[in-house]
């Protein structure tokens, strides 16, 4: 389905608010749905084209390379899924700009804990589902009636995050 620029852009919007009020999603390597956990983005409203993560080095993401994220905001009334690379972060000021009491409960040794891996997903493509169908159309299913095309209005593909 083709969906219009405003459309997109709208969703997308929406998206990084939702993002910013609840960071929480499923992050997996590509293909290997055995590594899906959930995870905490980092999120720099000036980096719309990166989020960053910390992880241990043991865990699945020290392979690095694609990887896949699924998301549902906080209210469930926007859904994703996109995909990206990870790399290792390598920036001081980045991670300082991260840490905070939340990150640092998960290391014992703090800002300096040699198991600390500190990641950054480039993002690709995305594909992102409105899911507030509004008042009419929650009536509508109700009565059996179908919102098939209404709900087809609030869904975009492939777009660049």
């Amino acid at each position: 389905m083709k969906n219009s620029a405003g459309n997109a852009d709208d969703l997308k919007k929406k998206f990084w608010k939702a993002m910013a009020d609840s960071s929480f999603l499923f992050l997996e390597l590509d293909g290997q749905s055995q590594t899906s956990v959930p995870m905490t983005a980092q999120l720099d409203k000036d980096a719309n084209s990166a989020i960053w993560f910390f992880t241990q080095k043991n865990s699945s993401f020290a392979k690095l390379g694609k990887v896949k994220a699924s998301y549902a905001s906080k209210d469930h009334d926007l859904f994703a899924r996109f995909d990206g690379t990870l790399a290792v972060e390598t920036s001081k000021e980045r991670f300082d700009q991260f840490w905070n009491n939340f990150v640092a409960a998960w290391y014992d040794g703090g800002k300096d804990d040699p198991d600390i891996l500190f990641l950054r997903m480039d993002l690709d493509d995305a594909e992102i589902w409105g899911g507030d169908l509004g008042l009419v159309n929650t009536a509508k299913m109700a009565l059996g009636m179908t919102v098939h095309d209404e709900a087809e209005e609030r869904h975009v593909e492939s777009v660049d995050l």
